[in-house]
């Protein structure tokens, strides 16, 4: 037989080793940096038997995303081939490859420790180092069930259960043999650049009712170079943590008299929130928004009409009030749906686009709570917009508008992601379909270009997500557009339209900045504490060298302020380069110290955060150039409000 090997054909058997058919097109190097094969939608492996009806084999080299996938996956089988030569009694649950690494999941009869990882980590480079090939055997399940059952290994059992097919595929690498579909790099000696990075707790199959394991983590990568690039962002990453940024700055903490997820904020990040709750308001009025307000609970009726009931619940917290069932508000759409029926709606009324600052609360299990990006309480920056369906291209339009704008304001770049009907959902394919081309058609009228992310819409409707970069180049999710036909019909939303008949409108769920307690970890993360001028909650602080200088530092305070600065005065009898210090620790903007000479002169020594020395300035030299700095991301992004005061 024929196979097309890149630009060249080859003579090749039925059967003949995969990696024996590329050899005859690939020349030394190409071939060296190949880790596996395409043929037709599948990976083979290297030593896997060429099929009968492949004529076409595409080599995957190391350094492609495939190739990295592979490498990945198979640094999570050393590494459990690692903990099981150091720790023989720890079982192993399931391995696979993630975002930047990999991760492996351990039932051990204690957590494991950093010390415990360094030992992990040489023992992987000395497994690494033999060059132990994979192998793969293809067996029934029964065989496979004697294999496991013979190592003891309880949660391979659950696993192979849960298997539909016949047959399964056990991969062994050196004295290690795990269930997996593969495929993985020829040997061991592909993996060149790896490194544990840390250990968490993750309960079996993410029930907390299932016993806790100890996740370990690790990163991979092709090229030595990307890996250290990477471990060098990790510890940048480190030192921009929100959790930790958020107690230096004194912005929020976490209390477990509190309860798990729910964030307390100090008087510095409420006044953050507030300048951005503000913002909000101010700007969703100039677009034509109304502001509303619903109840933090709904009776469930409303939930089992709306199918929150049927596909959300189990994200829902519910409560009885006179032996009637209540649930707490997960989303604001039902109230904003209620606000709409509450009058008779003409074709000349749409469309009606409903805002709030709503509260929600949602049922996240205790093992992804992460700081202010994963809570179960939360503040949605949360619209609904009813129209016609010949005004929903213009909306969503406007919404991804509105959303460059404010990013673009918090310095973030971003991209955009259309995802399509989940597995579990509601409504018809013909309103799916409509939902789907809608969004489409608005992104390619807006010139956005997206990508497609199949089956992860919400249960209602598809919709565009907007994935922010930060400084970091990581990917959050934040904004959202959903597009949703099939909630309007549930609640017989209606309006007149011009030919007197009743009609239904379609309705836009959307968020710009998303849960306002996420996207602050975010820019916390972003800015490494450093907000901009406008947004800072102090912005200038003025520092004195000795006591002689209060009154007239009381004098700059109080003219600061007339002008709507956010200012403050350290008059305590410390040295000046330890107030200097520590306003730079609290990243605040402008420093103002006033000694003999700035007394003398009526102004003040400007610092900046950065280092930078501005120098001898008149104060209202200074409150001129703060108020320009509040002003300029504004005057960027063609925004008309200066949110300095």
């Amino acid at each position: 037989m024929n196979v097309r090997v890149g630009d060249q054909t080859v003579e090749a058997q039925a059967g003949q080793k995969v990696g024996e058919v590329l050899a005859k097109a690939l020349s030394g190097k190409a071939f060296k940096n190949t880790v596996v094969a395409r043929c037709g939608e599948a990976l083979l492996d290297l030593y896997a038997p060429l099929p009968d009806t492949c004529t076409e084999l595409t080599p995957i080299p190391s350094d492609s995303p495939e190739g990295v996938e592979v490498i990945r996956h198979s640094a999570a089988h050393v590494l459990a081939e690692a903990v099981k030569s150091l720790f023989p009694s720890a079982q192993v649950t399931i391995g696979p490859a993630i975002e930047n690494g990999f991760y492996y999941d351990f039932a051990f009869e204690r957590p494991f420790t950093p010390e415990d990882l360094e030992r992990i980590q040489a023992e992987m480079e000395r497994l690494v180092a033999q060059g132990h090939p994979f192998s793969c055997r293809t067996v029934s399940k029964d065989e496979a069930e004697g294999v496991f059952k013979s190592m003891g290994e309880d949660y391979k059992l659950e696993v192979l259960a849960d298997i539909p097919a016949d047959t399964v595929s056990l991969y062994t690498q050196g004295a290690f043999t795990d269930l997996c579909r593969g495929p993985h790099v020829p040997s061991t000696s592909f993996l060149k650049a790896f490194k544990l990075t840390h250990v968490a707790g993750a309960y079996w199959r993410g029930d907390e009712k299932r016993p806790m394991l100890s996740r370990i983590y690790g990163a991979a990568f092709a090229d030595p170079k990307e890996l250290k690039t990477y471990l060098q962002r990790l510890e940048e990453a480190k030192k921009r943590d929100h959790r930790r940024l958020g107690v230096q700055l004194d912005l929020f903490s976490f209390s477990d008299e509190a309860g798990a997820g729910m964030a307390i904020w100090h008087p510095k990040g409420a006044l953050v929130r507030t300048i951005i709750e503000d913002f909000e308001r101010k700007e969703h009025l100039r677009r034509g928004y109304q502001i509303v307000q619903g109840p933090q609970i709904l009776k469930r009726e409303l939930w089992e009409r709306s199918g929150h009931y049927d596909n959300y619940r189990e994200n829902m917290y519910f409560t009885e009030i006179d032996e009637q069932a209540y649930g707490i508000k997960p989303m604001n759409c039902l109230s904003h749906m209620l606000i709409y029926k509450s009058r008779l709606r003409s074709y000349r009324d749409l469309p009606q686009r409903y805002f709030e600052l709503g509260v929600v609360h949602r049922h996240e299990k205790s093992g992804v709570l992460h700081g202010l990006l994963r809570v179960r309480q939360f503040t949605q920056d949360d619209a609904h917009i009813l129209c016609r369906p010949d005004q929903l291209q213009d909306e969503i339009i406007g919404i991804i508008t509105f959303v460059k704008d404010v990013v673009g304001l918090f310095g973030f770049d971003f991209e955009a992601q259309l995802s399509t009907r989940p597995e579990k959902s509601i409504g018809s394919d013909e309103a799916w379909d409509l939902a789907t081309n809608a969004l489409i058609q608005a992104m390619n009228a807006a010139g956005l270009p997206y990508t497609v992310n199949e089956g992860d819409g919400a249960f209602y409707g598809p919709k565009i997500d907007i994935k922010l970069k930060d400084a970091l180049d990581r990917r959050w999710q934040c904004a959202t557009i959903q597009c949703d036909f099939t909630l309007p019909e549930r609640f017989d939303l209606t309006y007149t339209g011009q030919d007197g008949e009743k009609h239904r409108p379609v309705m836009l769920h959307r968020v710009i900045l998303g849960a306002v307690e996420r996207f602050l970890g975010v820019l916390i993360e972003h800015t490494a504490g450093a907000f901009p001028t406008w947004l800072a909650p102090v912005q200038a602080r003025i520092l004195t060298v000795t006591d002689a200088h209060d009154a007239y530092a009381q004098f700059v305070l109080e003219r600061l302020r007339d002008a709507g600065i956010r200012a403050e005065a350290d008059l305590r009898n410390e040295k000046l380069g330890y107030k200097v210090r520590e306003a730079q620790m609290e990243k605040i903007p402008y420093m103002l110290v006033i000694g003999d000479q700035e007394l003398e002169a009526r102004g003040v020594n400007v610092r900046l955060r950065s280092g930078e020395n501005l120098g001898l300035m008149g104060v209202e030299d200074v409150a001129s150039k703060i108020l320009e700095d509040c002003q300029a991301p504004f005057k960027r992004g063609g925004m008309r409000y200066n949110f300095c005061q």
